[in-house]
């Protein structure tokens, strides 16, 4: 059942989905849930992307989009669930609650177990993301290794939020 377990969380959708569990207003877990994900429960596809190293500007943002996912993801794999939510974009906070956040979260991670390992797979930097506003994105996966899920891909969307600073704008894992 957690084949497809995902938290994918943008003011864009206004869903964050768990196997079984959701947002406020998720459709019931019977229902496929209607998201801006791409094929086969992916999560959305980066337009203008680019891969770090062909643009100074580029690295940085990569740099520091990075570092933010990262201090983020500590919070997640700590179960801190509020302090995270605390610290996500505007449009993640703006898109559920934080107690529908620490549901699913919880919900979901909580079923893979302790995290093993997790190693930085890719991260390219958009423009543009399909159902969200134009802005500076970067979408980074991760090779990572739980307890009781032995190979995942996480994929952590940061944004440059509305103060200039990078903050996580999506969460999904499979």
């Amino acid at each position: 059942m957690l084949q497809r377990s995902s938290l994918w969380a943008a003011a864009l959708s206004a869903c964050v989905m768990a196997c079984g569990g959701g947002a406020a207003n998720a459709p019931p877990a019977s229902e496929p849930p209607a998201t801006s994900e791409g094929p086969a429960g992916e999560p959305p596809a980066a337009s203008e992307a680019g891969a770090a190293g062909t643009d100074p500007a580029v690295n940085d943002a990569v740099s520091a989009a990075t570092g933010a996912a990262e201090a983020w993801l500590q919070l997640v794999d700590q179960q801190q669930y509020e302090q995270s939510y605390s610290a996500a974009a505007g449009v993640f906070r703006a898109s559920l609650t934080a107690d529908a956040w620490s549901k699913a979260a919880s919900g979901v991670r909580g079923a893979f177990g302790t995290l093993l390992s997790r190693k930085l797979a890719t991260a390219k930097y958009a423009t543009s993301l399909p159902s969200a506003p134009d802005g500076q994105y970067v979408v980074i996966q991760y090779e990572t290794s739980f307890e009781k899920k032995a190979s995942a891909v996480e994929t952590v969307t940061p944004m440059k939020d509305s103060d200039g600073v990078w903050r996580v704008a999506g969460y999904y894992v499979k």
